[in-house]
């Protein structure tokens, strides 16, 4: 992007002249000033006065020209206001409706619109258009979108889907909860998953500075190497001391590991930061490893509240709201952020690049790898379940219970 200055100094010079100024005269000063501004010129004139780089580059050549004795500005014609080559609208009436059909949004609903199932590129559209019998090209169908006000949009994620009725309730009764635990200086906890990620010479996200010419170089495919699993980061958010824990997993994402990575949190940090607790608050999401409905979590968290010894009461968030999970905002983009452009070449660099996350606001992070193996597909009896000690919450038992020690 041309400097902002350069850009609004030229501006103004140009609203000063351009009333007195001709086609022609406003091509050759447009010319002017870029060849003066020298690097980056041309770029600020296009953006300053909304003229075409090709028209500012035929100034220049104009101007070259004179300059050898090659033409004679005198002799030259000026176009009469509205002359030229007439545009494809004007020239192909019913051009702008049959565009318009084409793009309009509320085509995609329709099975038979002819780019229902289509990328709307200008090179599909110009030859749907040509097929109808106009004659346009791809440059001129991206010239006919920008006046219609058609830019280029990517999707936005904005609906969440139907919801339950009862999910403001959740989050209500979530926010109490966590309140109610700091108040009596009881641990409050937000855990979840990130996103597994290659461990590898691999492509990640994101940029950083670097001497230039000097790129880290990584490999062309995401091809995983099998002899390296994925690292799967599990962790573990302290909602009153703004402090993290994460365990990062090299077998599966399993009940067994989300309750094994609290269990270390609670055994490098938790008990130093609450030794006289005698509950434990746990926030999560519905699904995953940690899911409200999956019968091996409630016999993990059993065997996690006889080692530990606590209560541990745990309330999920409501399905399909998982960004509203504090761990997803307070800790984990920031670890995202921390090693974007960086290959995580294995797992002590991805453990070092989540522990040397900071921010701010005082957060800190340790982590670990976590190098047991935990099977999936582990059934649970009748039995197993049986003596879990659960209580449901008269609110949402499904979502709210208390796991109880033996």
């Amino acid at each position: 992007m041309p400097d902002a200055t350069m850009v609004q100094w030229v501006r103004e010079k140009y609203a000063s002249l351009s009333d007195v100024l001709n086609e022609r005269s406003r091509r050759l000063w447009a010319a002017t000033e870029a060849r003066s501004l020298g690097r980056g010129g041309i770029a600020a004139v296009v953006v300053a006065i909304g003229m075409s780089s090709a028209t500012v580059h035929r100034g220049i050549r104009e101007l070259e020209a004179a300059e050898l004795g090659e033409e004679d500005f005198a002799a030259d014609r000026v176009r009469n206001e509205g002359g030229g080559r007439k545009r494809a609208h004007d020239s192909q009436p019913g051009l702008i409706e049959a565009l318009d059909r084409l793009v309009e949004p509320t085509a995609r609903g329709d099975p038979e619109s002819a780019l229902r199932w289509t990328c709307k590129s200008t090179y599909n559209l110009s030859a749907e258009l040509s097929r109808e019998g106009f004659q346009v090209g791809p440059k001129t169908v991206a010239r006919e979108l920008k006046e219609q006000d058609f830019t280029l949009q990517s999707n936005r994620k904005t609906r969440e889907g139907s919801g339950h009725p009862d999910r403001d309730a959740q989050f209500h009764y979530i926010n109490e909860q966590v309140l109610r635990f700091q108040r009596r200086g009881q641990p409050a906890v937000s855990v979840d998953t990130k996103k597994k990620e290659l461990v590898g010479q691999y492509k990640n996200a994101g940029r950083e500075w670097l001497p230039k010419g000097r790129p880290v170089e990584v490999l062309v495919h995401d091809f995983r190497d099998p002899k390296i699993s994925k690292a799967i980061p599990y962790g573990v958010y302290d909602l009153t001391y703004n402090e993290g824990w994460v365990s990062v997993g090299i077998d599966h994402d399993t009940a067994r590991f989300a309750t094994a990575s609290i269990l270390r949190w609670w055994s490098k940090m938790g008990k130093k930061r609450y030794p006289r607790a005698k509950k434990l608050l746990i926030t999560a999401d519905s699904g995953g490893s940690n899911s409200s409905r999956t019968r091996l979590w409630k016999v993990a968290l059993q065997e996690l509240s006889d080692k530990l010894g606590l209560h541990l009461d745990v309330c999920h968030f409501p399905p399909g709201t998982s960004k509203w999970n504090k761990i997803e905002h307070r800790m984990f983009c920031h670890i995202t952020r921390n090693w974007r452009g960086r290959p995580l070449v294995s797992y002590a660099v991805i453990v070092q690049l989540i522990g040397s996350t900071r921010t701010d606001r005082g957060l800190r992070i340790r982590a670990e790898v976590d190098e047991n193996n935990y099977p999936t597909k582990e059934v649970v009896t009748k039995e197993q379940l049986a003596r879990v000690r659960l209580h449901p919450s008269e609110f949402h038992g499904e979502w709210n219970y208390t796991v109880r020690p033996h």
